[in-house]
């Protein structure tokens, strides 16, 4: 492990006080002294508690925990950070496994998965029903098993997180982290963690349907930018969809006696299926702009990577010699300086 001092444990808190004393001392116990907790105005107490456990505490500017992450990156300085709650269900004997990946170069993102090993009853079935919903349906939307993208308990390269374009404001931060961390080909790794009940006097600031909704809607729209085709082609299937339907109930009232049109519901029957079909158009469209912007972006980052390779440092001797045969160039491609030198020496 490295030294501490290059990791900062950030705990984003609101109305934590019966559970963020037990946290950071644990953490304080596992060697971590560079603590930040960002407090969401909380009213009983937690920025106290948290004060008088070493922490460095600042109160954020605005409101929701993605809000809170966001402002809390302008203030650390380390090269590592390790995210968590202050609600005592993440553990600090996790804190190592959490790093490796990132101190052993294979990730820049870690997501600690919860379901590896949950105590009982630190989730209900409820919102195990819909971690279970938004994981699956983020595979499908974009692509990527990472187990857990709700977790959170998180490890990452503070030089990762600033290739990240956070927005969100309340709990889909670690959704759009997830995303954004596929979007931008940021190597991700999941590890196996403990995930404990909340103690029974601890309230949890999480609201499933809200919350969830919220989450889900998240999910969508970050595809018009990560799965085009997904997004565009969704809508456009949906818009066909209706539309030949609604032609299938014209067709039906004018073929089959006695015969009636539907002059209007037939327009939108068309316009329907017209709309879906250049959705459609345009997801295809889309899709190949985004993977052909991704190959260059790579095929950019290889090149950069090679010439900064083919470029070694030169050696003192080496730097002396440039600096004499400069300085004698100079000397010799300037005709005034040598008049100047010779008036001189006349004088």
């Amino acid at each position: 492990m490295p030294d501490r001092s290059e990791v900062c444990v950030l705990v984003p808190t609101l109305n934590e006080a019966e559970t963020i004393g037990t946290v950071l001392e644990s953490f304080s116990e596992h060697g971590f002294e560079n603590i930040l907790v960002v407090d969401g105005d909380s009213t009983d107490g937690t920025r106290e508690i948290a004060r008088d456990h070493g922490a460095r505490v600042i109160v954020q500017s605005g409101t929701g925990k993605g809000q809170a992450v966001r402002e809390a990156l302008r203030h650390i300085e380390a090269p590592y950070v390790l995210m968590l709650d202050g609600d005592a269900t993440y553990r600090a004997e996790d804190a190592d496994a959490m790093l490796e990946p990132l101190l052993s170069g294979r990730a820049e993102h870690v997501i600690g998965d919860r379901f590896a090993d949950m105590e009982p009853g630190a989730m209900s079935r409820l919102n195990r029903t819909g971690n279970r919903i938004i994981n699956r349906a983020f595979r499908w939307i974009h692509g990527r098993d990472l187990e857990d993208i709700l977790s959170g308990y998180r490890a990452f390269t503070l030089e990762s997180a600033e290739r990240l374009t956070l927005t969100e404001s309340g709990f889909g931060i670690e959704t759009e982290m997830a995303v954004e961390c596929v979007k931008h080909g940021v190597r991700t790794e999941v590890v196996p963690i403990r995930y404990e009940a909340r103690p029974d006097e601890s309230e949890t600031n999480l609201h499933p349907f809200r919350d969830g909704a919220t989450i889900i809607l998240t999910l969508y729209q970050m595809a018009k930018t990560n799965n085009p085709l997904f997004y565009f082609g969704s809508v456009g299937a949906l818009s066909s969809l209706v539309g030949v339907v609604l032609g299938g109930y014209v067709a039906y009232d004018w073929f089959v006696p006695p015969r009636t049109s539907h002059e209007v519901i037939a327009i939108v029957s068309v316009f329907s299926i017209l709309v879906g079909i250049q959705l459609l158009i345009f997801g295809v469209l889309s899709d190949m702009i985004v993977a052909l912007n991704r190959e260059q972006t790579r095929r950019l980052e290889e090149l950069a990577e090679q010439l900064g390779g083919d470029r070694p440092a030169a050696t003192p001797e080496e730097s002396a010699e440039a600096a004499s045969t400069n300085g004698a160039a100079d000397a010799d491609g300037d005709p005034e300086a040598d008049e100047l030198a010779s008036a001189g020496d006349r004088d």
